[in-house]
């Protein structure tokens, strides 16, 4: 999805295994936050900027990471193109928002599985690069666990099935603490896609993962993510608690 990060060859799968810097597999702590009904999507960016402050400003050192879904609507990352718009950006078919990540348009909506982290990536790896590729990785390891295989592409970011895309990945990030994510396909309705250039990408097909099991939702796939994640970052997941401030904004 990254398009000023086109061009960087995905690493190799490493399933279970993550590169570290000063963590010594000791788990950290991180708070997760799994909404049960869909959250607009200028709530959870408000959320994730509200936590990437606080962690910056050292008043508290706690990841935090979301697992939710969202209405219909439109992001596109900083210098994305309206080229890549098939409407007009003053009426568009769903709420259109340009926000503080790298990549071009997408299309978030029910059905989709998004995942956003807010980590302070001194505690692995200063290098986006590599946490592009963590991040598809997880997606892998999620879709492994599926009984699916999982794909990238040389020079692209996400990660494909078949040939179609089922998984977009768009980070922003502040002095190494992260924002924003994944947003995985399961079970949504794929038409909205026709209104838009996905991540920028022309002659690349859109997919979802009940197309190869049939019947999956999103609340099957969100436990593998959960537990993929807790083990691809060393975190030790803190549930059902809401952090202090969380909801002050």
């Amino acid at each position: 999805m990254d398009k000023h990060l086109h061009g960087i060859t995905p690493a190799p799968s490493t399933k279970g295994k993550l590169e570290k810097t000063g963590q010594s597999g000791q788990l950290s702590e991180a708070f997760i936050v799994e909404p049960k009904d869909l959250v607009p999507f200028q709530r959870a960016w408000e959320w994730q900027r509200h936590w990437q402050n606080k962690m910056l400003e050292g008043t508290c050192t706690y990841p935090a990471v979301w697992l939710l879904q969202h209405h219909d609507c439109y992001t596109l990352g900083r210098g994305a193109s309206e080229f890549n718009l098939n409407f007009s950006p003053e009426k568009p078919p769903s709420d259109l928002f340009r926000i503080d990540r790298g990549g071009e348009v997408t299309y978030h909506l029910p059905g989709q599985l998004v995942v956003y982290l807010v980590l302070d990536l001194h505690r692995y790896k200063t290098d986006l690069n590599w946490y592009l590729r963590q991040l598809e990785l997880l997606v892998k390891d999620v879709l492994e666990d599926l009984g699916l295989n999982g794909e990238c592409i040389e020079g692209l970011t996400g990660v494909w099935l078949n040939g179609s895309k089922v998984a977009s990945i768009g980070i922003g990030c502040r002095r190494w603490v992260t924002q924003h994510g994944i947003a995985l396909n399961v079970n949504c309705d794929l038409k909205g896609f026709s209104q838009i250039v996905p991540c920028g990408l022309k002659n690349h097909s859109v997919g979802r993962l009940d197309s190869y099991l049939p019947g999956l939702s999103v609340f099957d796939v969100q436990p593998l993510m959960r537990r993929n994640l807790a083990k691809r970052f060393c975190l030790k997941l803190i549930e059902d608690v809401s952090p202090p401030d969380f909801f002050g904004l």
